[in-house]
């Protein structure tokens, strides 16, 4: 009768539990953070988002690409979308002066307070999305939030925020 208790809680740690690690990249770096996820951060940002500003240090004179796609600038009036119950949504690039894009994603928030985002290709699953970007959120208000990004100028680390608001 042990030898079954034992192998049912066996089988049930390795059905019921995910991994206790995820990898996800930044623009610098692959990082292994915790599966878990801060679910009250999560439902507090899901819904419909415009990306407002983004600001750093020197933007007069340098120009980042974001997420690998765009310059920063481009995703001024950028719409977001964030379901949280399934950690996917959608974000559409609509500049006049840049080239418009559209792709779902995949996010969460874990447990560290990392915004984990995964921009998922056309013809791809998101399950097979390797690769993505880790951010800081901050700033949190039912109408505001920011991410926080780190990039490197000149050997220096510098933070680039994307400053969000809560859409009509």
């Amino acid at each position: 009768m042990r030898k079954i208790i034992f192998i049912c809680m066996v089988a049930a740690t390795l059905f019921a539990c995910k991994s206790a690690s995820s990898t996800a990249s930044t623009s610098t770096e692959a990082t292994t953070l915790s599966t878990k996820l801060d679910r009250p951060t999560q439902v507090a940002i899901k819904g419909n988002w415009v990306l407002t500003n983004v600001t750093y240090p020197g933007s007069d004179y340098i120009k980042v690409n974001s997420f690998d796609l765009a310059d920063s600038k481009c995703f001024i009036g950028s719409s977001w979308n964030f379901i949280s119950n399934n950690n996917k949504g959608t974000m559409t690039l609509n500049s006049a002066s840049c080239t418009a894009f559209t792709s779902p994603i995949v996010w969460s928030i874990n447990n560290q307070g990392l915004f984990v985002l995964k921009i998922v290709n056309p013809g791809t699953k998101s399950k097979n999305v390797k690769e993505g970007y880790l951010l800081k959120v901050a700033g949190l208000t039912d109408t505001s939030f920011q991410l926080i990004d780190n990039i490197n100028v000149g050997g220096q680390v510098k933070d680039v925020t994307y400053q969000f608001q809560r859409a009509n």
